[in-house]
């Protein structure tokens, strides 16, 4: 079998987040989106978060929430474009905690993106021709984002 996603991340995203607006219950379903407010990009190229983006989410009634993010980084000094669409879910118990506020290490819910890079740098032109898988960790301040390259 080949292998299909890196084993050491490629980056690591503190993506700093504010306060959600929701927008109430549509078709069963919650909507409502997250502000990005800033962060920091650490691996195999370093930079920031800028801020301005969001992450709109739907939340069905098991709890469980689509998302998809728009979001621009400065990396190495260059824009890129991020278009994030994946999930979280878990037990009924660990999204009850996570939505309550509550810290829960990562490997008790499942929250995992597709990553698609936009950019018009030369330098990092590579970027729009990979996909990536993020795994993600919710914290009440911020989003760890551990970025592994589709091979």
């Amino acid at each position: 079998m080949t292998e299909v996603v890196a084993r050491a991340p490629m980056l690591e995203l503190e993506v700093e987040v504010g306060k959600p607006v929701d927008f109430g219950q549509v078709a069963g379903q919650c909507r409502r989106f997250i502000p990005i407010t800033g962060g920091t990009v650490r691996g195999e190229h370093q930079g920031t978060i800028i801020p301005g983006g969001a992450d709109w989410q739907t939340i069905g009634p098991d709890g469980v929430i689509d998302l998809e993010a728009r979001y621009g980084l400065l990396l190495d000094g260059e824009a890129v474009e991020i278009r994030s669409t994946g999930l979280r879910s878990g037990s009924p118990e660990a999204l009850a905690k996570l939505a309550s506020g509550s810290i829960l290490p990562g490997s008790e819910y499942y929250f995992r993106t597709t990553v698609r890079f936009y950019t018009s740098s030369l330098k990092l032109g590579f970027f729009n021709n990979l996909l990536a898988i993020a795994v993600g960790e919710r914290l009440p301040t911020h989003v760890r984002l551990s970025l592994y390259r589709v091979l």
